[in-house]
């Protein structure tokens, strides 16, 4: 089980020592994160590498940390700890944010975008010029169901191949 602290809480313990370990993925943790965090992703999370007397978790808002929390309250030797609301309780309280706006948003966010838009551009379409445009919207929508029943979105694999989504080169 893990045990819910407060963001003032979280910074105290870090003052004192503690391990924060972020389970987002990177391109999430790269464009806002919490100073000396340590990025884990939940997605590659073997809990080989966790160590620290006190160990706290944190994701964007603790709903992804909390429903994973048998896994990781088992992945660590004492008691663990999760950060309450997560990146988001942490930035409502004031806390110290590492920013980063040159980073492009998260690919889910841009899929949540993309989607949105072509549905609705496939409505206006539909009302206003031919009812076939009607289509664009259910194939949307086929597409975001069929992402969520097998976890396989082909969306946010043509958006992670997106220049902006590219790594620069040196």
């Amino acid at each position: 089980m893990l045990h819910p602290l407060s963001p003032a809480e979280v910074a105290e313990r870090l003052r004192r020592g503690a391990v924060l370990i972020d389970v987002r993925e990177p391109d999430e943790a790269a464009r806002e994160r919490i100073p000396g965090a340590r990025l884990m992703p939940l997605s590659r999370f073997d809990g080989a590498q966790v160590d620290g007397a006190q160990v706290i978790f944190t994701c964007r808002t603790g709903g992804r940390t909390g429903a994973n929390a048998t896994r990781l309250a088992g992945c660590v030797p004492g008691q663990a700890y999760v950060l309450d609301g997560g990146l988001e309780a942490w930035k409502s309280a004031g806390l110290q944010v590492e920013t980063d706006r040159k980073a492009p948003i998260e690919i889910m966010r841009q899929v949540q975008m993309t989607a949105g838009g072509l549905i609705l551009l496939g409505a206006a379409l539909g009302t206003t010029v031919h009812p076939g445009f009607w289509g664009l919207s259910a194939f949307v929508g086929a597409g975001l169901f069929f992402a969520g029943a097998t976890g396989f979105c082909g969306m946010a694999r043509l958006m992670a191949l997106a220049p902006w989504n590219r790594p620069a080169k040196a």
